[in-house]
Formats: structure tokens, C-alpha cells, sequence
């Protein structure tokens, strides 16, 4: 089995296109009393598609959502997590603003979600796959949950950076800048 990791649509389009190399969670309902962690090293993006995901994020109202067929799903991306950090200090989640789609109000709600104010972070690389890997839907995908496993990718698929070394790096420095690091 492949591990996917449930992502809203455009941000997925936004780590495929390498406009943002980070992730910020708090977690889904079914993450049970320790809230989220990056279990997975390595994983696809599953894209989750709600309308509402648009006006939660730093994109024009009129920015259309990417087009899913019924009943199917589309997969385009591979990450690999090259480190993570639990951040609890609010004034340094700000500073990754420039870094991601995400809304102020959206992270800061994440953020103060529970009694615990943090978030995890994620510097990921993502890679193009060579060919969607598309499935059908089962209820096994649905729910609250971030991590998911799926069917095995399909013989053949290829993998292509989808930023080169160089700016993969001084996009990795940029970040850690932001953290004070």
C-alpha cells in the first residue's frame, strides 16, 4: 500500500507547483489524544475538495477549484518530509506567512484549536509524478482523518523534482530564516 495524506486541492496545486514547500496541521478529528503527527516520511498528496477551502486561503474569490471526477481520484504528487518541528511560539508561525496559501485566521484557528497552542511543521519536497495515479473512491478515503493508505502506485510511474536543488535549498533557508534558526 502507498500512504496518502489528505491536503485541501489548491494546496496540493500549490506543493506540486513548488509555490509552497511547508505544511502546517493541527490535526483531524480522528487523530486521537495526541493530535497530529508527520507519521510518514513519504507520502502522495490526496487532494480533498469543500468549496469553502477558496475563501480560507490567500487566493482571489474568484480562483476556480481544480475539477475532480466523481467518484474517482486523482493523484499527481509525492512528498518527502526533510524535517519537522512542533511550533508553539504564535509569532513564529506569523513569520511563515510568505511561506504558504493558508489564511492568518485559518492557521491561528489551528493553532489555538485546543489547549495544546501549536502546530506541526513540515519542510517537504515534493515530486511531479509522471502520469496521474487515479482510483476509485472507496469509504475507506472519507472521514476526518489526514493519513490514509492506498493502493500501490502503478509500475513505471517516474518522479521529477519539482524545484531544482539550488532553489529547493535557498527556499529550505528562507524558512529557517523565518524560524529564527
Amino acid at each position: 500500500m502507498s500512504i496518502g495524506f489528505k491536503e485541501w486541492a489548491l494546496v496540493c496545486e500549490a506543493l506540486g507547483q513548488g509555490t509552497q514547500s511547508i505544511i502546517l496541521r493541527k490535526g483531524g478529528i480522528a487523530e486521537g489524544r495526541d493530535g497530529f503527527r508527520f507519521q510518514h516520511a513519504d507520502f502522495l498528496l490526496m487532494p480533498t475538495l469543500f468549496h469553502e477551502q477558496v475563501s480560507k486561503l490567500k487566493l482571489p474569490p474568484e480562483t476556480p477549484l481544480p475539477s475532480i471526477l466523481p467518484g474517482r481520484h486523482e493523484i499527481r504528487t509525492r512528498v518527502v518530509v526533510e524535517w519537522t518541528r512542533d511550533l508553539t511560539d504564535w509569532e513564529q508561525v506569523r513569520r511563515l506567512d510568505a511561506f504558504h496559501l493558508w489564511t492568518e485566521r485559518v492557521i491561528q484557528e489551528r493553532f489555538i484549536y485546543d489547549e495544546k497552542q501549536s502546530v506541526s511543521l513540515a519542510f517537504l519536497r515534493a515530486y511531479r509524478l509522471s502520469e496521474p495515479f487515479d482510483f476509485d473512491d472507496a469509504p475507506k478515503y472519507g472521514g476526518c482523518r489526514s493519513w490514509v493508505n492506498l493502493p500501490d502506485l502503478p509500475e513505471g510511474i517516474e518522479l521529477t523534482p519539482v524545484l531544482g536543488d539550488a532553489e529547493h535549498r535557498d527556499c529550505e533557508r528562507s524558512v529557517l530564516e523565518a524560524l529564527g534558526r
